[in-house]
C-alpha cells in the first residue's frame, strides 16, 4: 500500500504542477484514483510540506508549495 500512496503522490504532484491550484473535487476528477488513495497521498505530501491545503466551505483548495 505504501508504494501505491507514493505513486499517487507523484501523480498529484504532476497534476498540480500542470494545473496550478485546484479544488479537491477537481483533483479527484482529474486523477483515475480512489478518493481514499488521493486523501492518503495528499496527507503524505502535506506532512512533507509539499502542498498547501486551504478549506473553503465544503471543499479544499490544493496547490504546490513553491518555496521548498
Amino acid at each position: 500500500m505504501i508504494i501505491e500512496i507514493g505513486i499517487v503522490a507523484g501523480e498529484i504532484w504532476h497534476y498540480l504542477d500542470q494545473h496550478g491550484e485546484v479544488n479537491f473535487s477537481d483533483l479527484l476528477k482529474g486523477l483515475d484514483r480512489t478518493p481514499d488513495n488521493v486523501l492518503m497521498s495528499l496527507g503524505w505530501l502535506a506532512r512533507e510540506g509539499h502542498v498547501i491545503l486551504v478549506k473553503i466551505n465544503d471543499d479544499y483548495r490544493i496547490s504546490l508549495r513553491k518555496d521548498v
